[in-house]
């Protein structure tokens, strides 16, 4: 089995780019770089060779859709995104055309000093939710703090967030695009505002925010030396840097992989940042050499 390495979907925005390193979603479906499978994309590779990804059949046993369920993002904000809200499984389903739901974590790649990100908010209920929402008490709402390099955040559906300008991010998520915005700052784009998604934002969000740390799972090891930052329902996600030599053991259906720092080789091919590539299913032992930072997922 040879890694799959991808071609990222690039895509610029009204606040900053986004690099969509390792996504089968329609709106940005990554193409297969490996010869054996020229010409092909992520999702099309998906449906014609699931065993590649641990499945007989495609996905019906994780019950989502036939959708290679995750998708990673690096995500560089030049100016603030905006306050939003996603929908859970449940939600996206009945309102979004039987969407999945979008469940993410943020690894902070870099921030500049005295940068800051949005996470929750500050209303007591749900109908102080509305209210403060219905009223624009957008300073009072919304929940502003520091953030640093190598700070980790996990998401849930229902949560009010926004990256702010100067923080670049590796986004791990569901394989979603559903994102209802709250306030855009009335900013224009192509001399109109941007559309707002107020009634689906008010049923969504969850109150009051608790801020939780993200859950872990023990059993869930590709590593001596990678972290754990986050293991839910939907996917487990770890970081590790490659410090002379990293063997991590491909003990997953089928693992991601990204570099975000630095350069390293894997089967005598280079790496870099902003690479990303997926081990399949009986890989065996990957052995990285170099000296670079790597964020890992699977299911």
């Amino acid at each position: 089995m040879n890694p799959i390495f991808l071609k990222p979907t690039l895509k610029t925005l009204i606040w900053g780019t986004e690099q969509w390193g390792i996504s089968a979603h329609p709106n940005g479906d990554d193409e297969v770089l490996n010869e054996e499978y020229a010409g092909k994309t992520l999702s099309q590779l998906w449906a014609e060779k699931p065993e590649l990804f641990g499945f007989e059949g495609v996905a019906e046993d994780l019950n989502i859709r036939g959708i290679f369920p995750l998708l990673t993002k690096i995500i560089d904000a030049n100016t603030d995104l905006s306050i939003q809200v996603h929908p859970d499984d449940e939600y996206a389903g009945k309102n979004e055309n039987g969407s999945l739901g979008k469940t993410e974590c943020w690894y902070i790649m870099d921030a500049k000093p005295g940068a800051t990100i949005v996470i929750g908010h500050n209303a007591k209920n749900h109908d102080e939710v509305k209210s403060m929402i219905e009223n624009r008490q957008w300073n009072d709402f919304i929940r502003v703090i520091p953030v640093h390099k190598g700070d980790f955040f996990f998401i849930e559906p229902g949560t009010v967030h926004a990256i702010k300008g100067g923080t670049v991010i590796l986004e791990t998520q569901q394989s979603s695009d559903i994102t209802y915005r709250v306030y855009d700052y009335d900013r224009l784009q192509d001399g109109k505002p941007r559309q707002l998604h107020v009634k689906q934002s008010i049923d969504v969000i969850k109150a009051p925010f608790v801020n939780k740390e993200p859950p872990k799972n023990d059993a869930k090891k590709i590593s001596l030396n990678a972290e754990q930052l986050v293991s839910c329902e939907l996917f487990t996600v770890w970081h590790a840097d490659v410090k002379g030599t990293l063997e991590v053991v491909q003990n997953q259906p089928f693992l991601l992989c990204s570099i975000i720092d630095g350069e390293c080789e894997l089967e005598g091919k280079k790496l870099s940042k902003g690479d990303h590539f997926i081990l399949p299913k009986d890989y065996g032992t990957a052995v990285f050499t170099g000296n670079a930072e790597m964020i890992f997922s699977s299911l």
